[in-house]
């Protein structure tokens, strides 16, 4: 792996990352939480640790987990033929297929549950960056005040379950690609405070880097940086706008991060240090190796881990055109990894109290922009008769069926949750799972109450709108 040497400016902006994103998205910094937990964790869980394997920018479900018939590319052919490029492959579980190039991820099904039926959100003409807040948030944007990430909720009602480790690590996004103020905008902790916030690595492959102090600098030096930095919280700007709640929040931040710098755990964030053999089969690009981090820091008590192939417009899952071609190398990508997670948390005895979530924003289809019933402005020039490769593909946003995968944590083993159609439009038609059932779901497995609130400005603010979510208790084994 290649070694960056990182200077003292890159190491404050590292240290303070999530202080960063929450302020860079308009969080809310005074003033704001005047109540407390209604509700505390204490219910009888089947997960202490949550790993989020986010397929970012919208994952077609017809060419992934869902696959129906396919259609080879002919020159001159109909795209109102094609619901499937790929090839069906069978999986572990009887009469059930992915596929073709995730034979991997279909050899650990047994292991847990693919859900067919997720059904994302219409709010109307269709962006990443909105559909990834409602889902990473729960809440449609925008707000009246930040909304906090499922992360940041799950550390702020559970905290760390190592004291060392941050509750909420986030793998794999840059804020320096195409919607990086949007993508700010959810991951934050909003009200709950920075210290709830996300510890980001960018690069997984430098997360050592990221948890000690920059070369050249001795402890004692580091130590001074380290009160000058405290001593900035209580004065301008933060201080002076801050209220006394959000002060003690951002100390409590830095607190952590400077346990962590010297902490043996530490070294969980050191790649090189896994075996040839392991690291090989997880060294499939940034999102490959931030699953093969998410796994070392599980073993070292993580409480909530993101790993994300990344948004950025037109690239990965954002298959605008050529999605054909695009999503044989993102299976290359994803499906060793994914697949390797979870043999190996389950190897080590962690997958039964860590529950694993595969999801995207929305899902794809070469014809449907939107929803049947309420479909949107096209936003891509695909033909009805397709003419050259770059047209094959599912290249228009689907929201009415969606594919997820759960893994561990208290999940039914071997299951099939959901149906979607086998013809255009292929849309949810059995057991539809929307948002709010998805957290709460991950919420009850944690042991987390669903009428949990706060009072913000004066009116509670629950987990998901108005406290109504409820588990979907089905999953659960």
């Amino acid at each position: 792996m290649k070694r960056r040497n990182w200077n003292r400016r890159d190491f404050i902006r590292q240290s303070g990352a999530s202080i960063l994103a929450a302020m860079a998205a308009g969080a809310p910094v005074s003033g704001l939480l005047t109540g407390c937990g209604r509700a505390k964790a204490g219910a009888q869980s089947t997960a202490d640790t949550v790993i989020l394997l986010w397929m970012a920018g919208g994952m077609a479900h017809t060419e992934t987990f869902d696959p129906k018939r396919f259609t080879p590319f002919e020159v001159g052919m109909e795209g109102d033929r094609v619901l499937s490029t790929f090839k069906p492959v069978p999986t572990v579980l009887d009469d059930v297929y992915f596929s073709e190039g995730l034979e991997s991820i279909g050899s650990v099904m047994d292991k847990g549950t693919l859900i067919r039926s997720y059904v994302a959100a219409d709010m109307g003409h269709i962006l990443h960056s909105r559909h990834q807040y409602h889902w990473h948030t729960c809440y449609e944007p925008p707000q009246t005040v930040a909304a906090p990430h499922i992360g940041s909720w799950i550390a702020k009602e559970l905290g760390p379950k190592n004291p060392v480790i941050p509750a909420f690590i986030n793998i794999g996004q840059r804020f320096t690609v195409g919607e990086a103020e949007e993508l700010k905008a959810f991951h934050t902790a909003g009200f709950l405070g920075n210290e709830y916030g996300p510890f980001l690595l960018p690069d997984p492959s430098q997360g050592l880097e990221s948890v000690r102090p920059p070369v050249g600098m001795d402890a004692k030096r580091f130590e001074q940086r380290n009160k000058l930095y405290n001593d900035l919280i209580s004065g301008s700007p933060i201080g002076e706008f801050s209220s006394d709640y959000q002060k003690e929040s951002l100390r409590r931040s830095m607190e952590q991060a400077y346990m962590l710098l010297n902490s043996p755990e530490a070294r969980a964030f050191d790649l090189s240090l896994e075996p040839k053999e392991s690291f090989d089969i997880y060294n499939t690009g940034r999102f490959g190796l931030g699953c093969l981090l998410a796994k070392r820091l599980t073993e070292q008590g993580a409480r909530f881990i993101s790993v994300s192939t990344e948004y950025e417009p037109f690239f990965g899952f954002d298959t605008h055109e050529n999605g054909h071609t695009r999503m044989i190398d993102m299976k290359k990508m994803v499906d060793g990894p994914i697949a390797q997670l979870v043999k190996d948390l389950d190897q080590s005895g962690h997958l039964d109290r860590t529950l694993i979530v595969l999801a995207s924003e929305f899902s794809r289809d070469m014809m449907v922009e939107g929803r049947p019933e309420a479909k949107v402005q096209e936003q891509v020039n695909q033909p009805d008769i397709l003419t050259e490769m770059r047209h094959y593909g599912m290249h228009r946003h689907f929201t009415d069926g969606c594919s997820m995968l759960m893994f561990g944590g208290g999940i039914k083993r071997g299951s099939v949750y959901g149906k979607t159609a086998d013809e255009r439009p292929c849309k949810t038609i059995e057991n539809p799972i929307r948002i709010e059932g998805v957290h709460q779901t991950i919420y009850h497995a944690l042991g987390i109450p669903p009428e949990t609130e706060y009072e913000i400005e004066g009116r509670p603010f629950y987990t998901t709108p108005d406290g109504k979510g409820q588990a979907v208790l089905e999953l659960l084994g």
